[in-house]
């Protein structure tokens, strides 16, 4: 067996992902392609609200979000993103909490990733519209698809970079294709009397959300100070180019006949303006992006787990491999071999719900956790303005309060929409999380199973950075810990204080 200085070796030399890979993945957290916003245009009454939407939210939402995000993702450069803000800014209790929906929700989300690949392949493929190769084929694409997480994020990152580039391809064909036959007067079309607000503004809020999950493996990234940034400006790049480009062009020159619009109806559009040819090509893009959108989700959630594990909050076997459980380490991949099997056990047993049924309830969750991570953005702002912070935000705290006020407002709006129905699902949620960190304080009092209490070395970004960890990593020991919470934390902010005044 690999001692563990050894294994500790093996982790170090894990490839690191690069630009290219991080945008890939980031790309697939939130987007994977136009496919999923044909609704836009069929909830909003016609193309216009749709394409209006595309052009307005990402500056009202996304790149509130992404910008956020490369904020905090550069001052906590490790894995577990949001939780290791919130736990810094409020407490490990609401930490947690912010872990668990922001996990519950991810494997959720990512259950509809294999259904959504047969259901564009049944169309060519009608075989899989039988239980008897559908079973088999969704029990397959799993176990497949997470082996390659299994494999390490630098061959999840560079499969994104591949499954991207073969998704979007056939979508700048169309719109070539398109041009001579655009009417710009088509993309002026509403019917208000037609618009559904509802689904309207949860159709555009799943499209363009999700720009923190790649924040979960900040440790994973190669320079993380100077790639999180270049990475997010990239992404929300070639998500809103991957939604108008296909939109302006399906709207522009098919014209009337919007109530058809909905999921799947991009391969229709192909066919009128291309041929069967495209109709195909889009298909197989489609089932293919659905497999980036599970890869880029599942890496999250399995390295969202090994962060909290490594802070202490959940037991060590989530940071570790099969083959070193008792040494709590990765496997040779450097991977979270515990954590991935937990994801996917989760997805195989939540494949047979729809994408109707889940997509308001996961709007929802979402929705709770920006909150928190918002505030906690603001709270560090006023509370620890001597942070080190690689890459800031370029706005003092008033500035930052107002960049973060319309995503709020947009967030409780999405929340205010929800169905009853929702509102009772998200709620047992909530309550599984406070009971769930109730009993993980039971069972680390009375040492039922090990804790992390230290990290593994990793590569330092700088001094301060370098500093910081040593400080959180200090806090973790005793990070779930409610008889000696709040000495903890005053602990830790003195701790804080004096290591910025050293540096």
């Amino acid at each position: 067996m690999t001692s563990n200085g050894e294994n500790i070796a093996v982790i170090k030399k894990t490839p690191k992902l690069t630009l290219l890979p991080l945008i890939a993945l980031i790309f697939y957290d939130v987007s994977g392609g136009p496919f999923g916003v044909e609704d836009s245009v069929k909830a909003g009454g016609g193309p216009l609200l749709s394409l209006l939407g595309f052009l307005i939210f990402p500056f009202i939402w996304s790149i509130p979000e992404a910008l956020v995000t490369a904020e905090l993702a550069t001052s906590f450069p490790e894995n577990g993103g949001y939780v290791l803000w919130i736990s810094t800014a409020f407490g490990p209790f609401w930490g947690f909490q912010e872990g668990f929906w922001k996990w519950f929700s991810g494997v959720m989300d990512n259950a509809l990733y294999p259904v959504l690949f047969l259901d564009y392949l049944k169309h060519s493929i009608p075989i899989f519209n039988r239980l008897v190769a559908r079973i088999p084929a969704l029990l397959g694409l799993t176990v497949s698809l997470t082996y390659l997480n299994y494999r390490g994020l630098h061959v999840v990152g560079f499969s994104a970079v591949a499954l991207a580039v073969f998704s979007l391809f056939p979508f700048v064909v169309m719109g070539v294709l398109s041009i001579p036959r655009i009417s710009p007067k088509h993309w002026l079309v509403v019917d208000f009397k037609k618009v559904d607000w509802r689904g309207y503004f949860n159709t555009m809020f799943w499209n363009l959300n999700y720009w923190d999950k790649a924040s979960t493996l900040a440790g994973e990234v190669e320079n993380p100070s100077k790639t999180f940034p270049m990475a997010l400006f990239g992404a929300v790049v070639l998500v809103v180019s991957s939604y108008l480009v296909p939109l302006l062009a399906g709207t522009g020159a098919l014209g009337a006949n919007y109530g058809a619009w909905s999921d799947g109806y991009f391969a229709e559009v192909g066919l009128l303006i291309g041929g069967s040819w495209l109709k195909w090509w889009i298909q197989v893009a489609a089932a293919m992006s659905n497999m980036g959108l599970f890869e880029a989700e599942m890496s999250g959630d399995a390295f969202q787990l090994l962060g909290m594990s490594e802070m202490g909050m959940l037991p060590a076997i989530f940071a570790s491999s099969l083959a070193y459980l008792n040494q709590f380490h990765r496997s040779k991949h450097g991977t979270p071999t515990i954590s991935i099997l937990l994801s996917a056990t989760g997805v195989i047993f939540l494949s047979w719900m729809s994408f109707q049924e889940i997509l308001e309830f996961l709007n929802f969750l979402y929705s709770i956790g920006m909150l928190l991570e918002f505030a906690a953005f603001i709270k560090l702002r006023i509370k620890k303005p001597d942070l080190h912070r690689p890459y800031k935000v370029p706005f003092q705290t008033f500035g930052a309060i107002m960049l973060c006020v319309p995503p709020a407002l947009l967030l409780v709006l999405v929340m205010c929409l929800a169905s009853l129905r929702t509102f009772f699902a998200s709620g047992a949620v909530i309550i599984v999380g406070l009971l769930l960190y109730r009993i993980l304080v039971l069972v680390k009092d009375r040492n039922l199973m090990q804790f992390c209490s230290e990290q593994p070395a990793v590569e330092s970004h700088s001094v301060v950075s370098q500093q910081l960890q040593e400080v959180a990593d200090e806090a973790a020991i005793g990070l779930l810990s409610d008889l000696s919470a709040k000495t903890e934390e005053e602990s830790l902010e003195i701790r804080f204080e004096g290591v910025l005044k050293v540096d």
